[in-house]
């Protein structure tokens, strides 16, 4: 076994938490132990997907499955399946809230950018009483009283109009001669 790689018993207790294909035609399907293993490798290294080894095959292949596994749920059945094992076992103290700080963003300013945000900087979509409602929040709650819209930025360069020119005279003119 080489490093970030399941082990067989680690294998046996998540394999049956990813879906097999179904397909009857075209390409057999990749090993999907040597899938998982590929994208451990990514995740454990930080590397970028077309630095993967070739032991686990086309990269594109890995991403490929990496995605679709995501889009699926897999991933979220597979913590939920190592959470139910490990509280069984009372190596879960639900009291206890930990965050990585290695994957926490913080705001531009914090990394000592400007504070003035760009007009080129998207803006929260506009908030409409319908959506406090449907919250349940009464007439008097302080969000409704707050809530206000906020303007989108136009999404064309500063300085640059969004209608279509036509083009001048004298430089059709000049393409003729």
């Amino acid at each position: 076994m080489k490093r970030h790689e399941l082990t067989d018993e680690q294998w046996n207790m998540v394999d049956k938490l990813i879906p097999k294909s179904q397909a009857k035609t075209g390409r057999p399907p990749s090993d999907r132990r040597l899938m998982l293993n590929g994208i451990f490798w990514i995740l454990a290294t930080g590397a970028q997907w077309r630095d993967l080894p070739e032991r686990f095959g086309p990269w594109q292949t890995v991403y490929d499955y990496f995605n679709k596994w995501r889009k699926n749920g897999v991933y979220a059945k597979i913590i939920e399946a190592l959470q139910v094992k490990l509280d069984a076992k009372g190596h879960i103290d639900w009291n206890v809230w930990c965050v990585d700080g290695a994957s926490v963003r913080a705001s531009r300013a914090a990394a000592g950018a400007e504070k003035k945000v760009s007009s080129a900087t998207p803006t929260n979509p506009p908030t409409t009483r319908w959506a406090a409602a449907e919250a349940g929040l009464d007439q008097s709650s302080m969000w409704l009283l707050t809530a206000r819209e906020l303007p989108l930025p136009s999404r064309s360069p500063p300085g640059r109009s969004t209608k279509v020119r036509k083009p001048k005279a004298s430089s059709a003119k000049r393409r003729r001669s």
